[in-house]
């Protein structure tokens, strides 16, 4: 009888999971090891190869933590909170001073077996504190106040503000991006919601002026005319818009996109896996990703609209915020509706940071999930 009784125990335990985020999940990650297979095994792919087992372990890592977390009751990060929000901030300060260079960039802590970067942590660290600090608040119906946005403003600002000195802009504004979308959620105020708006795009001048770096005032100007310079800072685009549109309807094919496999297309592997997607798979291929990505944010918002209390709701979220913009930059960028920044693609771009930190925060909504049942 008691073999029996933990038979159904066990039963019980894993029906509790919400297995349609766990399928959609795995559809993206097989989407993204095939175009990462293609991308790093072509005939002059020798160099890259190992990337491609380096992003299993990643995976393996990834879906480990998932379920760990799954099982974890959920309000204990709530705990934690501002101490894991710390932490990376001192991360993100160390690599200020001490972190290692690459492309131009001081961004990365080298642990041997990989390179962690903690801005994309420091990320994750946001949405942590802000549903703490957010779920703290009692929001009237015409929205939250100055006095009541001050603490995740601040929360905000200082994060992004040592990430864009790295300099790494497109993660400072995936940051604010972050932030503000669940400061939205929450409901601001009309007035002050216009006010910000009005200061930013006064901002954008100012930035420009004084912020700004030659490079990333390229990037621009590239964006707006990729032509001006076709062998210089406008190759990535002009190389990655080829890829997207050579797939046409069906594509070209596993493995035999002429773009990737040739090396025309620059970082295929990490920034611009969606280029490789769209050449190889065509429209119907990248259209059917999108649409996975659009399942897996209805089941997330399904999952957040009944978390049992406010901390829940904002934790799912914010992770559903995470991977929107990071998924509406990238594809953006590759296919040249947006300037390019390095921001990649949750669960198809190779990377340890980016992969682990995605599967913790899809771990953290599962576990909002798991946790519908105990009441």
């Amino acid at each position: 009888m008691a073999d029996v009784g933990l038979h159904v125990e066990q039963r019980t335990i894993f029906k509790k999971i919400d297995w349609n985020l766990v399928f959609v999940i795995l559809a993206l990650n097989v989407i993204g090891l095939m175009n990462l297979f293609s991308a790093t095994h072509g005939p002059h792919s020798l160099d890259v190869q190992p990337l491609f087992v380096k992003q299993l372990i990643f995976l393996a890592t990834g879906w480990t933590l998932f379920f760990v977390i799954t099982f974890v009751e959920y309000t204990i990060v709530s705990r934690i909170a501002y101490f894991v929000y710390f932490a990376n901030l001192g991360a993100v300060l160390y690599v200020t001073f001490f972190g290692r260079v690459a492309l131009g960039a001081q961004r990365w802590i080298d642990l041997g077996f990989f390179s962690y970067q903690p801005s994309e942590t420091m990320k994750l660290a946001m949405i942590m504190v802000l549903a703490k600090a957010l779920s703290s608040r009692s929001v009237s119906g015409a929205g939250m106040g100055i006095r009541q946005l001050a603490l995740p403003l601040v929360l905000m600002l200082i994060p992004f503000g040592l990430v864009v000195e790295q300099p790494d802009l497109g993660t400072g504004l995936m940051i604010a991006a972050i932030s503000g979308s669940m400061m939205i959620f929450m409901k601001i105020r009309k007035a002050i919601l216009a006010v910000v708006i009005s200061l930013g795009l006064i901002a954008i001048p100012v930035a420009w002026e004084f912020v700004l770096r030659d490079y990333q005032k390229n990037r621009v100007i590239n964006f707006l005319s990729p032509t001006n310079d076709p062998k210089g800072s406008g190759y990535n685009s002009i190389q990655s818009k080829i890829a997207v549109g050579s797939g046409r309807l069906v594509g070209k094919g596993f493995q035999k996109g002429t773009q990737s496999q040739l090396e025309f297309l620059p970082e295929r592997h990490t920034d611009f896996i969606y280029s490789v997607l769209s050449e190889e798979h065509g429209l119907i291929g990248s259209l059917g990703t999108v649409g996975l990505f659009a399942v897996l944010f209805v089941i997330g918002l399904r999952i957040a609209s009944t978390a049992r209390d406010k901390f829940g709701a904002l934790l799912a979220v914010g992770v559903l915020c995470y991977i929107f913009w990071h998924m509406f930059v990238n594809i953006g960028m590759v296919i040249g509706i947006l300037p390019i920044v390095g921001v990649p693609l949750p669960l198809l771009s190779y990377g340890g940071s980016s992969m682990l930190t995605t599967m913790t925060g899809l771990g953290l909504v599962s576990s909002v999930a798991y946790r519908r049942y105990l009441f």
